[in-house]
């Protein structure tokens, strides 16, 4: 055991530094997504979301990381990343509308203007839309019209269409509960 434990000593040290450091890395993207969702008063489901990318995005950098200090070559750990890469991106390409959904959907984490509970219009010329955002999800938007008719407008077309607010937000404390 102890000549295991001598043989991989500097391996072992730097696993825990990369842990630890990784650790507190997604610490700090996570207390930045809290604040600029406090900041700009945003639900706390849309914050839980931006959580989990953060956590995605923190795994892979440790698996890549992990797999460098274990004495995986460089071009080794490349070649598997850009060929899983490659995989996703042909997946992907054949689902491009859920890859732009997400990719907007991040976007809006960060700018859309409106919120949960304010009246919008959507000025589409094939169909108009007035309603309340009823939630703010990874794809769509949940939509209320004023004849109670639930409408999911993807995240992609929220961006590529005017959008005008009728009336603010009519809840209170909304987005501000759990933080």
């Amino acid at each position: 055991m102890e000549i295991l434990l001598s043989e991989y000593k500097n391996s072992l040290i730097y696993t825990v530094i990369i842990i630890i450091a990784l650790y507190v890395l997604q610490f700090i993207l996570r207390k930045t997504a809290q604040r600029v969702g406090i900041r700009a008063d945003i639900h706390v489901a849309r914050i839980q979301l931006m959580n989990k990318y953060i956590s995605g995005f923190t795994g892979l950098l440790a698996i890549f990381l992990l797999a460098l200090v274990w004495g995986v070559e460089a071009r080794d750990v490349t070649l598997v990343f850009s060929s899983v890469f490659a995989i996703i991106g042909v997946a992907l390409f054949a689902f491009w509308s859920v890859l732009s959904n997400v990719t907007a959907g991040v976007i809006l984490f960060f700018s859309f203007p409106y919120r949960i509970g304010n009246r919008i219009k959507i000025h589409d010329k094939d169909l108009p839309v007035e309603a309340v955002i009823e939630d703010i999800r990874a794809f769509h938007l949940h939509l209320r019209t004023s004849e109670g008719e639930l409408i999911t407008y993807p995240n992609n077309l929220i961006l590529q269409k005017a959008v005008s607010l009728i009336k603010e937000n009519t809840y209170e404390d909304e987005g501000k509960d759990a933080l």
